[in-house]
This record gives C-alpha cells, structure tokens and sequence, in this order.
C-alpha cells in the first residue's frame, strides 16, 4: 500500500495528514458524502465532530466545507465521541454525520467516518451504501450545491448522550473508584460526566487534557496499558475497583481489574452481554446477541446461561447492526451487539459502538452482584485465541484455498457467510479464514479452551491453504 497509503473503504477514508490525506482530499471525500446524502434526502443535515487528535481541526473544518459545497446543512459538535455522533443523528433526525477520526490509528493518521441517519436507529453505512460512497469517491465527481454557514448545537453533545445512557439505567446504588485512560482524545469530555451522573469517583484520568497528543500509542491493548504510569498500574497503585481504557473516537473499551490485570477486549463484550441479560425480563421473549465470526465464543457460553441465543454476522460492526436491525424487524428482543475488539452496541442507547455504554453496563454488573471485577471475570469460560496471516499472490487465490478449508470439515459446523468459520462443538473451538479487505492476506483466527489446541488448528488451517 506504499509508506503513506489512503485507506478507501466500509470504514470511511484514512490516511497520514499533509501526505495521503491532504486538505483536497479531505474535502472531496466529504462532499461525496455530501452529494450521497443529497440523493437520499431532499434536505440534509449533517453533524460534524472530531476526535480531538492534534492537528484534528483542520481536517474538520475541510470536512465542513466540503459538505457545505454539497449543499448540506451542517451542525458543529466539535470535539466528541463517534457513538455521540449517533446519538445526536438519532436526537436530531438528520440525515447523518461525519466523524473526523483515524480509531486507533497512530498520531500521524487521520480520516472521517460516516454515520447514516435512519428510522430506526442511526448506524455505519452497510456494505451496499458504503460501496456507493467509494464508488462515487473514485470516481472524482465533484458536489456543487448552495453553500451556507455551519450551525452550533445549542446543547452539549456529551451531556446529551451521557444523559441518555443514565436515563436506561439509572444509578448505581453504589460507588465504585474508576480510573479511566481517554488517550487526550475525545472520551475526556463524557467520561467524566458518566462516572458523576453514576455515583461513581474518577480517582484518576489519564490522557485528559485538550492537547490532542496521545501519551502512549492509542488502541487499547495490552502493551499499550502496561508499564510505569499506565492505566494497568495506576489501577494496581492506588486501589481502584476498576480501569477503563478508551480508543481516540471513544468506540471501543478495553478493562483493568482491580489488581491491575488487563482482561482482553474479548470480555468487554462478554460482561456487558452478563449485566444486559442479568436484567431482562422473562416475558420480554428470548434474548438475542448479535456478534460477528471472529468474536470469541465467550458470548456463547453466557448466553447459554440465560437462556439466550447468539446470531453471528459478517465482520464488520455495519453487518452486526444489520443483523440486529432485521432481528428486531422480525419482533425478535434483540438486547446487545458488538465485537471482540471492546466494540459494544447498546441498542438502548444508540446502533453505534459505544465505550460509555460498556463502562456502565459494566458498572451496573458490579453494582448489582456485589462482586469484584476479578470474580465476574472468573465466571466467564476462559479460551486462547491465536491469529494469524497468510500472505496470498493474488485475491482471487483466497476462493480455492476456502473451498479446500470448508471441504476438509465438512462434517462439522461450517459457516459461509463470511470465508469460513468451522466450530467443532465437540471441544468448543472454532477457526475462521476470511479474505483481508484491506490487504493480500487471508486472515486465520482460532479459538480453543487451550493455547495448544488453538495452534494445532491454525497448523491444519495453513496445510489446507498451501495445498493449492
């Protein structure tokens, strides 16, 4: 992809500012997203954020600009979270929103994301609409439209959306002592305001001022939390009851337990989904999970214990919220969606992944069982999950080497919908291959009660692939 790539695609544009990403392109993109949304609507509104980054602001404003050449009216929210973007479209009824984001890039890095307003609930762009926005990106047609003035919201965003989190849950009944690490970016405005309309004390928040330069490198992992001074042992330092970690656009949450143990985004999901079930009622008809293909089975295994069922997707949050949306159509209680990478998706609250939603989900399981962060996670099933990448010459190698995937294990569970996904129910592992959309690899992921098994499968997986 070269040392300074633009990224295309069902996440929206990104790329390295002043080099892939100039102003030009920045403005462009948005008014293809402009000149899109036109054709939808007869008068669309807009809102705009950013993620707070360094050097954020002036792809804002060229995102704001571009929308206006496109003749939408905009609204400025300035620094929030993506899932506040949601909210807002929801709020607002507009027709959707720009989110000046990188995710978890690093600081070099940024991009814009688009949400698509919607009746029922505003979400990422599915495949078919984010491939029309590509598609006429590419193509180079410009957008021409009467340009006007942004607007300001009249409210704070990150109030508005804190207020509705606490509004479907209410407080907790007790007080827990939370450190949180927003990364300098846009979860420093609303955590704050979640852990006060909670009753909780934000002992200590790192990665909270306005300089927009990340302290360590931003996605939420491990390596990233540990060592002096981060999130991992500050937590174990000061006694707190629990770290929360967020990504730059504050859509994906990672957790610290109270020793300071960092428990894997894997759990992230799986907890919420443990506070989500814990407090659904019998008469509401069985809980539905929505999760993709390379999500742990950890969800399985606490929906089993409530009686739930788990529908998976396509990768990608788009197919999670797509398959949600057509389980509700079909009257289904669809309770909770997400991903494995800390992504969790509170329908309650909006169709967009939300790190303030799992932090409260989270909280309220603690309040309510009375248990310490440790035990819950000692009540969830523990597997190994191992990845890998196998490099292909060409895209279209990856359909054979499938086909030899899908044949090899065709007496057990097989799923098509995405690559293959093979569950061997037997043992409780699974392995998943799927063709990279970004990249000339296939992307192998094997999930197994030990670490052992799990390798085993993906030595199996790559025989199958290099047989061809």
């Amino acid at each position: 992809m070269g040392e300074a790539p633009l990224m295309v695609g069902v996440s929206g544009l990104r790329g390295i500012v002043g080099r892939s990403l100039t102003s030009e392109v920045a403005v462009r993109y948005a008014q293809t997203v402009g000149a899109w949304l036109a054709e939808q609507s007869p008068a669309p509104a807009v809102v705009v954020a950013r993620d707070g980054r360094a050097g954020g602001d002036a792809i804002y404003a060229d995102a704001i600009e571009g929308l206006l050449d496109a003749g939408v009216d905009v609204f400025e929210a300035d620094v929030c979270m993506t899932p506040t973007v949601g909210v807002i479209v929801d709020e607002l009824n507009l027709a959707g929103g720009v989110m000046v984001t990188a995710s978890h890039n690093p600081q070099q890095w940024n991009g814009l994301k688009v949400i698509r307003g919607s009746e029922d609930g505003a979400c990422a762009p599915d495949a078919e609409a984010a491939a029309a926005i590509v598609d006429r990106f590419n193509s180079g047609l410009s957008a021409s439209g009467s340009k006007g003035k942004p607007k300001r919201l009249d409210f704070d965003p990150s109030a508005r959306h804190t207020e509705r989190v606490v509004g479907h849950l209410g407080r907790l009944g007790r007080s827990f002592r939370v450190v949180v690490d927003s990364v300098n970016a846009s979860g420093r405005i609303a955590s704050p305001m979640l852990m006060s309309a909670l009753g909780c004390e934000l002992v200590r928040h790192l990665g909270s001022d306005d300089s927009g330069i990340f302290p360590h490198t931003p996605e939420p992992t491990r390596d990233n939390l540990s060592g002096k001074g981060g999130l991992c042992d500050v937590v174990a330092e000061i006694g707190a009851d629990v770290g929360f970690a967020q990504d730059p656009d504050a859509d994906r949450l990672a957790i610290v337990d109270e020793n300071g143990a960092y428990i894997g985004e894997e759990l992230t999901l799986a907890l919420c989904a443990v506070s989500v079930l814990e407090a659904v009622k019998p008469e509401a008809g069985t809980p539905m999970l929505c999760t993709n293909l390379s999500t742990s089975r950890m969800i399985d295994d606490v929906a089993a214990r409530y009686g739930a069922k788990v529908v998976r997707s396509a990768v990608g949050e788009a197919n999670v919220v797509e398959a949600m949306k057509r389980l509700k159509r079909e009257g289904k209680t669809v309770v909770l969606g997400g991903e494995g990478n800390g992504g969790v998706i509170w329908p309650e609250v909006t169709y967009v992944r939300d790190s303030l939603s799992a932090m409260a989900l989270v909280l309220s399981l603690m309040a309510r069982t009375g248990k310490r962060l440790s035990d819950l996670v000692a009540d969830v099933p523990a597997y190994a999950i191992v990845k890998r990448k196998q490099p292909l010459a060409r895209k279209e190698d990856a359909v054979p080497a499938l086909e030899r995937v899908a044949s090899a294990y065709a007496d057990q569970r097989v799923d098509r919908q995405d690559g293959v996904r093979v569950d061997f129910d037997a043992d409780r592992s699974w392995v998943h291959v799927r063709a990279s959309n970004t990249e000339p690899i296939l992307r192998l992921i094997a999930e197994a009660p030990t670490a052992e098994r799990a390798e085993s499968l993906l030595d199996e997986v790559h025989r199958l692939v290099d047989a061809g």
